[in-house]
């Protein structure tokens, strides 16, 4: 919620200038100068919460009080730092109970699921409780409203990582790739699974038949052709260009009419490293030729707005091969 979000008093919230519990506490205006260039419009719900908050910071109070003017700070402007860093303060001072917080940063986020500030508090709440035991149904609720929230799937990603929750997450993931083959962020999220697995030769075959098998029914899919050279770059000593198979697919794809620029992509890398690894003249003729003509393809076809990428390419490729 934002200042503009809270511009009145409401009946049920009174100023805290009213409040008796508060009469011995001076607020602290904010200083912005005599002449200000540009003078913030507050709200006076805002100005009076924020006058007081500077207050209780000038006079380094941790006490239950504070820590309920943090929650209306915050839900003013929840991307406030020191707010956040001071609500911490207060936390250990006061030797809350922090699964309370994490009740209370399940409603923050909610409505603020794609702020960083919260999401970092949450992390150190957790660390501190060393009990990450609803953080990956926390995530999976957020990345139901948006399967490609950053700060959810970064927060995700730490959860497993520090407490090693690897173990059924392969699942989650072929399960957000069924529901939306092209969400990007779960492809990241498999290939980081694998990483932590080890991306034997053996993982890597069964993982080029997963993504050919998703390639098959949506082509012109950016995230699965990128995962595709991730997993061969990873396995293959740094190439595309080894994997017979991929090839035939590749080939097949283009033979039958798919224009994707993906494929087209695709196929550029591969005949390019083909040709530059080439040691019979006649052969490296014949694949430069063919990465010419798909560049060509590609920046007069399907892939326009960078045309001069593409040219670029093609004229490296030149250069190399001049220079062998």
């Amino acid at each position: 919620m934002s200042d503009s979000d809270s511009d009145d008093w409401s009946e049920e919230w009174i100023p805290y200038s009213q409040r008796a519990e508060w009469a011995d506490v001076v607020p602290l205006a904010q200083d912005d100068g005599e002449r200000p260039i540009v003078a913030i419009a507050y709200s006076p719900k805002f100005r009076e919460v924020f006058d007081y908050f500077r207050a209780i910071i000038a006079h380094k109070e941790k006490s239950p009080r504070a820590l309920e003017l943090t929650a209306d700070a915050l839900q003013l402007n929840p991307a406030n730092y020191t707010v956040w860093q001071y609500r911490r303060d207060i936390l250990r001072a006061l030797g809350s109970d922090l699964y309370e917080e994490l009740d209370y940063l399940e409603e923050v986020i909610r409505d603020n699921a794609k702020n960083y500030q919260v999401w970092h508090h949450r992390r150190v709440i957790v660390e501190m409780l060393n009990n990450p035991s609803k953080e990956l149904e926390l995530t999976e609720v957020a990345l139901e409203r948006d399967n490609k929230n950053y700060h959810a799937w970064q927060h995700r990603q730490w959860a497993i990582k520090a407490f090693d929750l690897y173990e059924n997450e392969l699942t989650f993931v072929d399960r957000l790739i069924a529901e939306d083959i092209r969400n990007n962020s779960a492809w990241n999220q498999r290939f980081f699974v694998l990483k932590h697995f080890g991306l034997t030769p053996e993982v890597v075959q069964r993982e080029i038949q997963y993504t050919m098998n998703r390639i098959r029914v949506v082509k012109n899919n950016e995230s699965a052709w990128n995962y595709l050279g991730g997993i061969l770059r990873h396995g293959d000593h740094g190439t595309v260009n080894r994997n017979v198979e991929v090839i035939s697919f590749c080939e097949e794809l283009y033979a039958s009419g798919v224009r994707s620029p993906y494929l087209l992509a695709f196929l550029i890398d591969l005949y390019k490293e083909q040709c530059l690894q080439q040691t019979n003249e006649a052969d490296a003729e014949v694949l430069s030729k063919k990465v010419y003509n798909l560049c060509s393809d590609m920046s007069k076809n399907h892939d326009v707005v960078r045309r001069k990428y593409w040219q670029y390419v093609a004229d490296q490729l030149k250069l190399k091969l001049s220079e062998k």
